[in-house]
């Protein structure tokens, strides 16, 4: 990856054009603003694929069905075999674009069974397993939410199927930015996205009935569980060496419990490892 110092825009507007006729809906302008490294192969990437073929309608038409029938076997042979019976998660991954949630040289793994990392360690988590944390959750529908490390904001987009609103949260700008133009293009607007350190949460529109943790954590920060609402539920895979599992943390009144979901464990989120202890 090269450094910040030589990235270069790629979001501009005849990249966003672009956009707009691969995907015939609503396309924020401001895209033409966004500046990271890890999206720019997406300009070529949209050329090449219509380069062989003289009329422009015929690959936007194979893609978009090649798209729907990997989501669709991503839900058949990914979701539901692990244990997903929520409708509402079920509908939500069957509609979702997936594909627009991740870099566009990478749009052909949206739909692996895989830690999809969208940033230098930064991954969106396999589908199984946000459809599992987030039904863990029980979301309700007059509830509200928060995404931490929501890199693009796949989990927040699933979420918002269950939810009344969601905050998608990630430290990095350019993520965020990325997360915004991926909701927006995918007509998703139940979900606010905000860029701010980690380990606070975002107490501005605290507190949540959910919250959920995009990746693995080795410790779990005080000030999220502060900004659980009463009876608000956080899911959060918890790494312990090479082993992890998926924890649901319930906090009623003054006392807070959780209760193991199941086994995972994807990458842990950078920022949020445990502190080493050096001794001598």
């Amino acid at each position: 990856y090269a450094p910040a110092s030589l990235r270069t825009a790629s979001w501009r507007s005849g990249y966003a054009e672009e956009c707009k006729s691969l995907h015939p809906v609503s396309f924020p302008v401001e895209a033409s603003k966004f500046s990271g490294v890890f999206w720019s192969q997406t300009r070529r990437a949209v050329r090449d694929a219509a380069a062989p073929c003289e009329n422009r309608s015929e690959p936007r038409i194979r893609a978009a069905m090649d798209f729907a029938r990997a989501r669709a076997m991503m839900v058949e042979s990914q979701v539901r075999p692990s244990d997903v019976t929520d409708v509402r998660v079920i509908e939500a991954m069957k509609a979702l674009p997936r594909e627009r949630f991740v870099p566009a040289h990478m749009r052909q793994l949206a739909y692996a069974d895989l830690d999809l990392e969208v940033s230098p360690g930064r991954f969106l988590l396999r589908p199984r397993e946000a459809a599992k944390l987030i039904q863990a959750l029980a979301p309700q529908s007059n509830e509200r939410a928060l995404e931490i490390a929501c890199a693009t904001a796949y989990g927040a987009a699933v979420l918002a199927a269950c939810v009344r609103e969601v905050y998608a949260l990630d430290v990095d700008p350019e993520l965020s930015f990325a997360a915004r133009a991926a909701l927006e293009s995918s007509g998703v607007t139940s979900v606010k996205t905000v860029s701010t350190g980690l380990e606070a949460g975002w107490a501005e529109a605290a507190p949540y009935d959910v919250i959920l943790v995009n990746g693995a954590v080795e410790v779990v920060p005080d000030a999220w569980i502060a900004q659980l609402a009463e009876n608000g539920r956080l899911g959060v895979i918890v790494r312990q060496g090479a082993v992890g599992s998926a924890r649901i943390y319930t906090r009623s009144q003054e006392t807070v419990s959780y209760r193991v979901a199941f086994d995972s464990a994807p990458p842990v989120v950078p920022g949020l490892e445990r502190p080493r202890v050096f001794s001598f």
